[in-house]
C-alpha cells in the first residue's frame, strides 16, 4: 500500500480596498485605496457606485489585457472588495447619525466632527484608528439592544 500525504492549500482571495466617498454632485464615488489599481465609479446611490465599481474592476483588468496581454497583478476574478467609508460619504449613507452628538460619544470634539463629515478637513490615520475603536464598542453595545 502507498500512503499519500495530501497537503491542503489554503485558497487565498485578493483583496481590494476601497474609498468610498461624498461625490461633488452629492451622490458617491469609490476608488481603489491602491494607486497601482486604477478604477473609480461614481453614481447617486451607494449600491449603484458599488455596483459600477465592481464592474469597472472586471472591464479595466479586461483591458488591460487586451492591451498588455496579461491580466494584472491585482485582478482575481473572486477577488474580495472590502469598502471603506471616508467621514463625508458616512454620513451621507447614514444621515440619521447626528455629528455633534456622535462626537461626544466617541469623545472627539464636535466642530472637528463636522469638519470630517463637511469634508473641511480630513482625519489621520491615528486619529482615523481611534475612532473606529470607539465607533466598534459603540456598535457592539447596540447588538445588545432588544426591544
Amino acid at each position: 500500500m502507498i500512503e499519500r500525504s495530501e497537503t491542503k492549500q489554503k485558497c487565498v482571495m485578493k483583496k481590494i480596498v476601497a474609498i468610498i466617498e461624498k461625490g461633488q454632485d452629492g451622490g458617491y464615488a469609490i476608488y481603489a485605496a491602491d494607486e497601482s489599481i486604477p478604477v473609480v465609479a461614481d453614481g447617486l446611490s451607494e449600491e449603484e457606485t458599488r455596483q459600477a465599481f465592481s464592474n469597472n474592476l472586471h472591464e479595466q483588468a479586461l483591458y488591460i489585457k487586451e492591451k498588455t496581454g496579461m491580466l494584472p497583478k491585482w485582478y482575481d476574478k473572486k477577488m474580495e472588495v472590502e469598502y471603506r467609508y471616508d467621514m463625508s460619504a458616512f454620513f451621507l449613507s447614514f444621515p440619521f447619525i447626528n455629528a455633534t452628538e456622535l462626537a461626544r460619544a466617541l469623545g472627539l470634539n464636535p466642530s472637528l466632527l463636522r469638519k470630517y463629515k463637511n469634508g473641511l478637513a480630513k482625519a489621520s490615520e491615528k486619529q482615523k484608528n481611534m475612532i473606529q475603536e470607539e465607533f466598534d464598542k459603540i456598535v457592539n453595545r447596540l447588538t445588545l439592544v432588544k426591544f
